[in-house]
C-alpha cells in the first residue's frame, strides 16, 4: 500500500496518522519464504518536521511461519515491531545511494508501506527459532521427528574410531541420571 507523503508538504509541522493493510501474504527472508498466519494494519504517524524532512514513527504486528530450526515443524513467531524512521524527500534516489542511506520504501513522494515492514523484519528476524526449548530434532538417518517418539535407527557410530567417544557419552548420561 502505498502513501502519498506530498499532502503533508503544505505546512511545517503537520502531522497525519495512517492506517494501511498490509497486502503480503508471505515474506521473503535471507533464506526462505515465510507465509504470514496473522497480520493487523499498520499505523503510522508521519510528521513534517521542515525542509521536506519527514518523521515516521508507528508499530505493525504480525505472525509468520517459520520452521523450526531442529525438526522443521511450523513454529508461529510473533513481531510487533516498532517504526521509527526519518525520510528526506529533499535527496534524490542517487543522493541516497551515495550517502549509504538506501530506503527502498521510498519512490519518489511515495511511502511503500509493505516495503517498510519487511525492511523491518528483516532486522528483527530471530538468529534461531525452536518450537520448543527441549526439541530433539530429526533423525539423521531417516529423517524421523524426534519429538514424536523414538525411531528404530541404529544409532551405533559408522567410523570405530567413534565408539570410544559413543562410550564415554553413555557413561556420562548414565551418571548424570
Amino acid at each position: 500500500m502505498l502513501i502519498n507523503l506530498s499532502e503533508l508538504f503544505s505546512c511545517q509541522g503537520k502531522v497525519k496518522t495512517y492506517t494501511q493493510s498490509l497486502e503480503m501474504e508471505q515474506f521473503q527472508g535471507p533464506s526462505s519464504l515465510y507465509e504470514i498466519a496473522e497480520k493487523e494494519p499498520v499505523v503510522l504517524n508521519i510528521t513534517h518536521t521542515g525542509n521536506k524532512k519527514m518523521m515516521v514513527e508507528g508499530t505493525a504486528k504480525l505472525t509468520l511461519l517459520m520452521p523450526c530450526d531442529r525438526c522443521l515443524e511450523p513454529v508461529r513467531v510473533p513481531f510487533v515491531l516498532s517504526i521509527e524512521e526519518e525520510l528526506d524527500m529533499s535527496q534524490s534516489e542517487e543522493e541516497r545511494v551515495e550517502a549509504l542511506d538506501e530506503q527502498p520504501y521510498i519512490s519518489g513522494y511515495f511511502l511503500d508501506v509493505d516495503r517498510l515492514v519487511q525492511t523491518e523484519l528483516m532486522v528483527n528476524l530471530p538468529m534461531k527459532v525452536l518450537c520448543r526449548e527441549d526439541c530433539k530434532g530429526i533423525c539423521s538417518q531417516c529423517g524421523r521427528n524426534l519429538n514424536h517418539g523414538k525411531c528404530d535407527c541404529d544409532n551405533q557410530p559408522k567410523d570405530p574410531r567413534m565408539a570410544a567417544i559413543q562410550d564415554i557419552y553413555k557413561k556420562f548420561n548414565m551418571q548424570s541420571t
